[in-house]
């Protein structure tokens, strides 16, 4: 088991999985969403590259329309 931390909340995952895989089982748009891995913003090119790993903390962060 992975436990990770999303957005400040705990989740865990049962292996470790790419980035892009993990966002998108929760139906995120990636041209749509800033991530941010252990501290460091990761570039939409790197998401299938970081496999997830125990003690990960994510942000992840979609813009909001309003006005």
């Amino acid at each position: 088991m992975i436990n990770l931390t999303v957005n400040g909340k705990p989740r865990s995952v049962e292996e470790s999985i790419p980035l892009k895989d993990y966002l998108l089982s929760f139906g995120v748009k990636l041209d749509h969403v800033a991530v941010g891995y252990n501290g460091e913003v990761i570039k939409k090119e790197e998401y299938s590259k970081v496999s997830l790993s125990d003690g990960d903390v994510l942000e992840i962060v979609r813009p909001v329309g309003g006005g």
